[in-house]
């Protein structure tokens, strides 16, 4: 048996999975999120970890047979933890949907330079990657930074708890802006420009390397059989590509889940020229590119939970029927915007309302404005000679068949359904049987345990009306985006 970790923004989600790839049980655990103020995001380290074992608990209470092989940890990416020499958590985790960084952000693509950050690591800042939170930090907080001992992501924090393994992976790393990425180790001048030392950075690995083992004492807590053998996981994005097969040269996988991401693998590395898109290390062995929007499922919880009052996702979906033809857009930058445009400070807004604009509209406009997000992304990739035909798709808002619909024809591309859409989990647990040695690679693997069910197709005349409706769309960012500067 082997079990996946998600570790999401609102819930670790996990999953036991047989040597067969048969998903025996999955659960969630909640955990809260903190934002003390306007664009701030944090959470406490230690309520992951007792997420994660209250999980892995749950997952083995009906099960007889309580023997774990390995455990693999997918995560969300850019959070900044840190401990002291003591191994305590010096303050709550920033997350990589705060946007405090605005001033480093722009220190290190002004002053450093972004022809400089991307010779030295293959990207440039965005406002939620961990360099920028480590020189706030410096900044404002001078008698934490002086505590430094180590400096975690926070799936990394999980294997450390576990095992005592201060380690990360390639995939995650390469989201911190203090990987050289190409090169697969850490940028000794972006180290330098942070005033951090090497000693005070994990161990480096490929995402399915075998990394320690889970404690004894771990074990005996949760009535484990065994000693699993844990390895060095995948930043969400990565793992996620993994559960959904998205792994060899130039395979797609669009994510639907808080943020929204397009994530296309190669075995090569490559960086377009303003670096709009990511280029990161894939959990593969390989390299991908990716474009993050920061908001994409949570557009639709905000619209439905926090405005309408109503968590009848399905039924306000159900009655909209006249795609291609809204006059209402929404534009998704709820937390500001990652890819491909790199502004923290705009924000969301609905345009084109008029006298006789319905509820479904509103609602349709929020589906293709995240739509239209992404294809911005898809967009940069398709200028680099990228061919993208066909994609998988995954996330909580890939379950709504009307928006995997909009999504096909916004970019008119074919979308494919897995059997299993559990993301992330299953990329932890596939990347644990290939550390165990179950394959002897990470294709293998996804190639015999990853299966389509369902395969949706553009459809010719709804194509030519988005084509219409997102030439509107690229209008309106370069619009706007004056207005918040201000």
């Amino acid at each position: 048996m082997f079990i996946g970790v998600d570790l999401g923004t609102s819930a670790v989600k996990l999953l036991a999975m047989s040597n067969e790839g048969e998903i025996l049980k999955t659960v969630s655990v909640e955990y809260p999120i903190s934002f003390p103020q306007s664009g701030w995001s944090e959470q406490n380290p230690e309520d992951w970890y007792k997420g994660t074992i209250e999980g892995i608990g749950k997952l083995l209470e009906s099960v007889s047979d309580k023997t774990v092989d390995g455990i693999g940890v997918g995560g969300q990416m850019h959070g900044l933890v840190i401990l002291d020499e003591n191994d305590n958590v010096i303050r709550p985790a920033i997350l990589w949907n705060d946007g405090r960084t605005t001033k480093e952000t722009d220190y290190l693509n002004t002053v450093i330079g972004q022809d400089k950050l991307s010779e030295y690591t293959g990207n440039i800042a965005f406002a939620g990657f961990t360099a920028p939170k480590v020189l706030w930090v410096k900044e404002n907080e001078p008698e934490n930074f002086a505590k430094i001992s180590k400096l975690m992501l926070p799936k990394d924090y999980i294997v450390y708890k576990l095992t005592g393994a201060y380690v990360s992976d390639y995939s995650d790393a390469s989201g911190m802006l203090l990987l050289d990425v190409k090169n697969k180790c850490w940028s000794k001048e972006m180290l330098e420009i942070c005033g951090i030392s090497n000693i005070s950075m994990p161990e480096l690995h490929e995402s399915f390397d075998v990394v320690g083992e889970v404690k004894p004492e771990v074990c005996t807590q949760l009535g484990i059989t065994g000693t699993p053998k844990v390895v060095a996981g995948a930043g969400d994005n990565a793992a996620a590509a993994i559960g959904t097969g998205t792994v060899g040269a130039g395979r797609c996988n669009i994510s639907l889940g808080t943020s929204g991401t397009i994530f296309i693998s190669n075995d090569k590395f490559s960086v377009d020229d303003k670096n709009s898109l990511h280029s990161f290390a894939h959990a593969d062995g390989g390299f991908h590119l990716m474009g993050c929007m920061l908001s994409a499922a949570s557009c639709n919880k905000w619209w439905m939970d926090e405005i309408l009052k109503d968590k009848d996702y399905a039924g306000n979906q159900a009655v909209i029927t006249k795609l291609g033809e809204n006059n209402v857009f929404f534009l998704p930058y709820l937390m500001g915007e990652r890819s491909p445009h790199n502004d923290p400070l705009v924000r969301a807004g609905f345009l084109g309302m008029s006298m006789d604009t319905t509820r479904e509209d509103m609602v349709l406009a929020v589906l293709e404005g995240v739509a239209f997000g992404l294809r911005d992304s898809l967009e940069v990739a398709r200028s680099l000679g990228v061919e993208i035909n066909i994609s998988n798709i995954c996330g909580g808002g890939a379950k709504s068949p009307l928006w995997r619909r909009i999504i096909a024809n916004v970019m008119n591309i074919s979308l494919e359904i897995q059997e299993n859409d559990e993301g992330p989990a299953l990329g932890g647990a596939i990347l644990a049987a290939v550390g165990c040695g179950k394959f002897a690679n990470v294709e293998a693997a996804t190639s015999q345990l990853v299966k389509v069910k369902e395969v949706i197709k553009p459809e010719p005349e709804l194509v030519a009306k988005y084509e219409e409706k997102y030439a509107t769309f690229k209008k309106l960012y370069p619009t706007v985006k004056d207005l918040y500067k201000a």
